[in-house]
């Protein structure tokens, strides 16, 4: 596979037109051939399907925010196929299943996640949404803000992540209803923000924006309930200015999980314990930027694109996958207002 195409999500506030494509050359290792793959009106977060067909955007329509579906054409570009949206903000965070049925969205602003079922071209239908309340101690913590809401790996339940109320909620969906399932109250004030799945299901990692933390958790499968292991500040204890917590994502082979700190401007890596699902910490590495919103690992497992977002910019690491070590190939990519990578599917 000499080269992957990814995508990126932006904010569409000055610079930015919507939903940028990129290439990654794996033999010459550089990032090629940014360009705009669909005008849209801030898609920050972008999902693709696992067969690769369709990508969902979250969007905005003037008072109105939702979900956009596209179908990915032969060259890699974005060809509109409908959307949704409500009255309110757009969404901030958007998944899909595998087998391309159901699109979920988190919304940070509406105090709701919304399930959008698909039809059978890849558009989808309007959202059902359930809302939450409360409220948690830190000064960003007047109401919920779900900032995630995504499958667990055998996908019987939906994950939605709230940094306004310190919760993890588990659902389950079905008929056209929510059913809350489970919950787990993390550290007051910490303002959990993404999770990741360990690949053999039983473990998952929280990253926290507002304590800048990452939380390794026990998954129970069967009744879609969290425990916590572990917290382990990802940021220098001795780092006293603005950092918040940003994207964690885990190696496919499940070696190795890597946090984003937006202000710190550094990724830190852990090695994972792969018995007991525990962290040990590797190192920090400059995302060569400003605010890395988010990063993604190639199918290769070899590369990590960083976009952040306050310089504009795609970094490109090299990846041990023996060490887990980052190497710096490449900086300075422009993207304006990046904030989301992903990348097509092998």
């Amino acid at each position: 596979m000499a080269t992957i195409v990814g995508y990126i999500g932006t904010y569409t506030k000055a610079e930015s037109k919507g939903v940028y494509s990129f290439e990654l050359d794996t033999i010459a290792k550089k990032i090629t051939d940014v360009k705009v793959a669909a005008e849209l009106s801030n898609p920050t977060y972008v999902t693709v399907s696992e067969d690769n067909t369709f990508l969902y955007a979250v969007s905005k329509e003037g008072d109105q925010g939702g979900v956009t579906a596209f179908k990915i054409n032969s060259s890699a570009g974005l060809d509109i196929l409908n959307s949704q949206a409500t009255k309110g903000s757009p969404p901030c965070h958007v998944s899909i299943n595998q087998d391309n049925s159901q699109v979920v969205a988190a919304n940070y602003h509406t105090t709701v996640i919304e399930s959008y079922l698909t039809n059978e071209d890849g558009s989808v239908q309007p959202g059902v949404a359930v809302k939450h309340t409360g409220s948690g101690p830190h000064e960003r913590q007047d109401k919920p803000h779900l900032h995630f809401s995504g499958f667990t790996p055998d996908e019987k339940y939906i994950v939605a992540i709230d940094l306004g109320t310190d919760r993890i909620i588990t659902y389950s969906f079905a008929n056209g209803e929510w059913t809350e399932v489970n919950v787990l109250s993390t550290k007051p004030g910490s303002g959990p923000r993404h999770i990741t799945f360990h690949p053999n299901g039983k473990f998952a990692y929280v990253m926290t924006e507002l304590s800048n933390e990452v939380i390794a958790l026990n998954y129970n499968h069967e009744d879609g309930s969290f425990t916590e292991l572990q917290y382990l500040s990802a940021i220098p204890r001795d780092f006293t200015e603005n950092s918040q917590g940003s994207a964690i994502h885990i190696s496919s082979d499940g070696e190795f999980v890597y946090a984003g700190n937006r202000g710190h401007n550094s990724i830190a890596s852990y090695r994972v314990d792969k018995n007991s699902g525990e962290l040990t910490f590797l190192e920090w590495t400059s995302t060569e930027g400003d605010w890395p919103r988010d990063f993604a690992i190639d199918p290769t497992g070899e590369f990590v694109v960083v976009a952040n977002q306050n310089s504009n910019t795609l970094v490109l690491f090299e990846r041990d996958k023996e060490t887990g070590k980052l190497s710096l190939l490449q900086t300075g990519v422009e993207v304006p207002e990046a904030v989301c990578v992903k990348f097509l599917n092998n």
